[in-house]
Parts: structure tokens; sequence; C-alpha cells
């Protein structure tokens, strides 16, 4: 690219933003009525579409002329649906936990006769910028530092101009302005590692690329997330798909690779429909394609959509698969940067790491490294699930300890439940305790816990959960998604995994955990990609910090959380039973309780399947209903009456 096509490109793209600044502006003024529903995934599960719906119905049925749109998720996944509603005289005001007949009273009673704003169901205010509103006092917002995640929730991501009034492409058309060598040299400085999982420099990859003499080149962002409990991504791909593509044309512009891939899960649909949007309004824009903005750049990215295997997150088993072969991983070196795609040179990263690179370049690299800790630059997003009161995305400085991301900002444990464990990193990571919870969150400090950064999964665990089970449970899925190419992986961890299993069911020896740890290590060092290597993580971990609940199981045949159904018995304390009661009879779908010749129930246990139906049913003034390990210290039952005619 020449001088002149690089100012000529500058100034094409500072004309599209200022038109894109001035269609968005027009909407926004002092009397216009805005209402914004979060309709990605988590919203739509809990109704949003349906709440979306009504809003329209009602603003026509009342006449009322508002500007009524769809935007993406803002993290808070525990309050959805949730809408964003300004009208004059009052700032822009977030709601959550709507249906559709709050939506009704909002526009009935606040929009339309300003008799009562639904205190009830609002989360906090949005204070407007110039032309879209910018969050300032919503709770769980003041302990994070919302970078990657700025624009998310906030604009329609179907509407290049929103994204594009929001300050998307920036970043591209200031690094349009610097030579390649310079633009690693920025994300060089700017310290950014990749937030994929191993934290490997991104400068390096780059760098890598460049220097090799085959010019034609790859780019490609691995979009695959299949960790239990993951959804940044998706929710990224969903709320701000031009992020992705802003830090997709930079990376290009640094590796001069003329095609790009976003691989994708096909589970993901609305990720696929908005990406494909995104992909669309970028060519008509001019930002992809043949000689971008008349800078003589070329670059395209097409869509692949992944059939669901998780190791083809490995990128090279996803190299395989977007050149149509079976997603197995390869031996490197060489690595992908040298001999990627159809053994061209190809960089990847995920979807994290792409769209932060847009905002580096947008607003410098001292303002990216100004936080974060010495190894780690930057933020950290992570998708909080299991035992949390606020569960959602959060987006956090690296260095911050666990427990502030838990307990300050996700709001601790509910039901007064003690924590015990939280699984980071996916099923591959570990499971760390209470004591690691002033740990700083960064790739090198979560490592030497015995845990790993990951993708950013964080699954909260608490007292009422098994650890053995636990581990059991995620080596059954990274055993489950082994592509089989390894006999450490494929053999080692289903001997682990049988092992694992024996424990549970109480038949487990002292002699299995010294065994468990010896295949650890060995499916650790024999394993050829990562899958394999990390996925002893869970085991480890829990045999390193929870021993004794292994030792529980094998010794005393108890499970210490009363999780195990081999182990468990439920129990009807006749004493607490109210005579006359049914309330957990009609709730055992096996018919298994019965009533005994003293008109209190009563539990066969030979019918019995531990679905915990009857626990749930007994009215809590009686809380007859208990869960007790070992079975064997069931008391005596007054086994069940035989029908008439029955030997």
């Amino acid at each position: 690219m020449s001088d002149l096509n690089v100012g000529e490109a500058v100034l094409r793209f500072q004309t599209i933003r200022t038109n894109a600044e001035k269609c968005c502006s027009t909407l926004v003024g002092e009397d216009s009525i805005w209402i914004m529903v979060g309709t990605a995934t988590c919203g739509r599960s809990a109704g949003a579409m349906e709440v979306l719906e009504s809003f329209d119905k009602r603003l026509k049925e009342k006449g009322i002329e508002a500007h009524l749109q769809e935007v993406g998720c803002m993290g808070h996944c525990y309050a959805e649906p949730m809408a964003i509603v300004k009208r004059p005289g009052y700032p822009a005001m977030c709601y959550g936990n709507l249906n559709t007949f709050v939506a009704q009273n909002l526009v009935d009673k606040f929009i339309a006769t300003d008799e009562d704003p639904q205190f009830e169901f609002l989360l906090g205010a949005v204070e407007p910028t110039e032309v879209f509103p910018q969050m300032k006092d919503l709770p769980r917002f003041g302990g994070e530092e919302r970078r990657l995640l700025e624009r998310c929730g906030l604009h329609d991501p179907m509407d290049i101009n929103q994204a594009l009034a929001r300050g998307a492409y920036e970043g591209f058309a200031r690094a349009l302005e610097m030579e390649g060598e310079q633009v690693v040299e920025a994300i060089k400085e700017s310290g950014l590692r990749g937030l994929g999982g191993a934290g490997f420099p991104v400068w390096r990859k780059w760098q890598l690329c460049r220097q090799q003499l085959e010019t034609e080149r790859y780019l490609i962002c691995n979009a695959d997330e299949g960790d239990p409990g993951a959804f940044m991504d998706r929710t990224i791909l969903e709320s701000d798909p031009h992020a992705v593509l802003d830090g997709m044309l930079i990376s290009a512009l640094a590796t001069q690779a003329t095609q790009g891939y976003i691989y994708v899960r096909a589970e993901y649909p609305l990720a696929v429909k908005r990406l494909r949007k995104a992909l669309e309004d970028a060519r008509e824009t001019g930002l992809l394609g043949e000689d971008i903005l008349g800078s003589g750049m070329n670059f395209d990215i097409d869509i692949v959509e992944g059939a669901g295997a998780f190791v083809c997150g490995e990128s090279s088993a996803l190299m395989r698969s977007i050149e149509g072969k079976r997603g197995v991983p390869r031996v490197r070196p060489p690595h992908s940067a040298v001999c990627g795609i159809h053994c061209k040179p190809t960089v990847l990263n995920n979807v994290k790491t792409l769209a932060n690179i847009g905002h580096i370049f947008r607003h410098g690299v001292e303002w990216f490294n100004s936080i974060g800790s010495e190894s780690s630059k930057g933020t950290a997003v992570f998708a909080l699930a299991g035992k949390i009161a606020n569960p959602g995305l959060v987006e956090v400085p690296m260095g911050t300890t666990l427990r502030t991301l838990l307990f300050d900002i996700g709001g601790g444990i509910p039901g007064g439940k003690k924590f015990k464990a939280v699984q980071i990193g996916g099923p591959s990571g570990g499971c760390l305790p209470e004591q690691w919870l002033d740990v700083p969150i960064d790739f090198d400090a979560l490592d030497e816990a015995g845990a790993m950064m990951g993708s950013g999964g964080m699954v909260v665990l608490d007292e009422d959960n098994c650890m053995v089970e636990t581990a059991r449970f995620f080596l059954e899925f990274t055993q489950r998604e082994s592509c089989g190419a390894c006999t450490f992986c494929r053999i080692g961890t289903r001997h682990m995994l049988d092992i694992l299993e024996r424990i549970v069911a109480g038949e487990g020896t002292m002699e299995d955990l010294d065994l468990l740890e010896e295949l650890s290590s060995e499916v650790k060092d024999g394993s050829l990609c990562n899958l394999g290597k990390t996925a002893p993580n869970p085991v480890l971990t829990t045999l390193r910090y929870f021993r004794d609940e292994y030792e529980a199981h094998i010794l005393h045949k108890t499970c210490p959380a009363k999780v195990c159904d081999a182990l468990t018995a439920y129990y009807i304390d006749p004493d607490k039973c109210a005579r006359g009661c049914d309330a957990c009879v009609g709730s055992c779908p096996p018919e298994a309780i019965y009533t005994t010749s003293k008109r209190v129930k009563a539990i066969e246990q030979a019918l019995c399947v531990n679905c915990d139906s009857c626990r749930v049913a007994c009215p809590p003034e009686y809380n007859a209903v208990v869960k007790i390990s070992p079975r064997s210290a069931l008391a005596e039952v007054e086994p069940r009456p035989e029908k008439k005619g029955q030997k």
C-alpha cells in the first residue's frame, strides 16, 4: 500500500464513520423514546422475544412512536430478560427480570403516562453519551473494567452504523497508517497474550508468519467454544461481531493474509446469523473484500460451521476440519504460523483475543497495559456458572483475586451455602478450594495453583457438590471427546474414568489413588495435544485438595456431600412425617413410596432412583425426607405390605 492510498483510505473511513454518526444521531434526541431489549441467546431462553413482541404490540395499540430494537447481552444473565428504556425527562434506565405483563405496564404506566416507572424491576440508571448510552451505575459494574464488552448490550449488532458510531473499525483505520512491522511491535508492547487458554504472546505468531517466504497466508478466528459452562465467545459474536472483524482486519494487515475464516460451532445459530450480517455489511461498506477503502489491501472472511467435535478447538485439528478432513491434531513442529491450512502460513487467534485488538489500536498501547498483572496485561472475561448468585459474563482486570470476582462481583454462594471450590479453565481446568481464593487471576498464578486460565469458563461448587463425582464428570466429558489418535489419551483416560466410576460406586481401593496419579502423569506426558495433556487436571487437583473425600468413598463407603447414588439413600423420618400427607407419594416417578401400618410414609429402596423429587415435595414445615450416607445407616423400615393376591 502506498502512502497516497493509505491517506485516501483513512479519509474514506472518516467519511463512513461521520455518516454513521449522523444516521444514529437523527434517531437520538431529547424527545426520542428508546426501548432496547437484550435478545442474545441467554435473553431468548428467558423469554426476551415474547417481551419484545409485547413491547411492540403495546406501543402500536397506544399509537406511541418509539425506537424498539434488539441488542445483545450485557452480561447480567441472571436478570434476563432485560431492556433499556429511555424516555424524555428520565435517564436511560435498565430493567431486569421482565415478562410480557411488566413490558405492557412499562408502556402504559411509564412511557405513555409517566405514572409509575416500575422501580421494582429497575436494575440501575444508564447515563447517555452523545450518541448511545454508556453504563454507569448498574449493580456489579462498579467492580468490573468493561473494555472488551464495552459495546455489548448497548447497540444493535445487526446495524453496522451503530457499531461504527461507537468506535468499531477505528482501530483498523489507525493501524492502516502504520507499517506491518509497526503493527506487530505495537501488539508486542501491549503485552497481549492469547485468551484462548495457552496465553501465548500474540505478536510471536504474527512475527513468525511474517518471516515466511510463502506469500499465500491465512488467518483464523477460533470460535469453537465447547467447554461446559462457557459462553464468552458466543456472547461477543452475538452482541458485538464487528469487534472481531475489526481485530481480524488488523491481524491481516500485520501478517499480510488475504483470506480469513471464522470457525464457529453450528450449535450457535444466532451467532452465525449475526456474523453473516456483519460480514455482508462490512463488504458493502468497503471494509472487506478487494481494495479495502481504496488502500490496495485485499482481505475477505468466510464462515465455517463446526460439527460439534470438542477436539476441533485445538488449532491443528481445526485447520484440518476447515480443509474438509477429519479433525485430528497433528504433530508439531512445524507450527501453524509456518505450515497451517493447505500447508501455508496460518495465524489462529480466538474470539476474545481478536476482539481486543481493535480496542488496543483505538485507545492506545498504554491504555491497554495500564491495568493487569506483571505478566498478564489487560482484562479477562469470565463466564460465571454453577452455584453463584449472579451468573453471567464478568470482565475484570488481570490480577483480580478469585475472592473479589466470586463474592464481591458474582454475589457469592446462594442459599447460605458454603463455598467449596471453583473449576477454572473448562473441563480440563483445575478445581481450586477456599485456600486459593486470594490468588490473582492471571496465566502464571493459576498455573502454579494447578488450574489454568483456559477460555474463561468458571463453574462454582458449594458444599453440596461431591469433588470425586465432579472429577468423574469432567473426565467423562474429555474422554468422550478424545479423537482417539493417541494411545495415552484414548486408553489412559478410559482407565482413569473406570477407576473413578468404581470409587463413586463404593468399590474403590486405596491403591486406586496411586494408580490415578500415575496414569495422570503418563497421560499428560504422552498425549499429542492439549486435550489429553490437560484432561487429568480435575483429577489431580481434587486429589491434591480433596483427598479426604476420596478416602471417605473408599474406606467408609460414604459420600460426604451425599451425591453419589450408590453410597446415598433417601429416608423418611417417621417421627417427622405427617400422617395423611401424600405430597411425596404423588411426586415419586417409580412409585417407590408407600404407607406403613403406622400411617407414615416409607421408601422401598429397590425401586428408588434417587431423583430427589420426594425431598423437594415434602412440605418445609415437616422436612421429613432426608438423604443419608452411607446407605448402611438406614434405620429399619417396615417392609411394604403385600397387595391382596400377591405372594
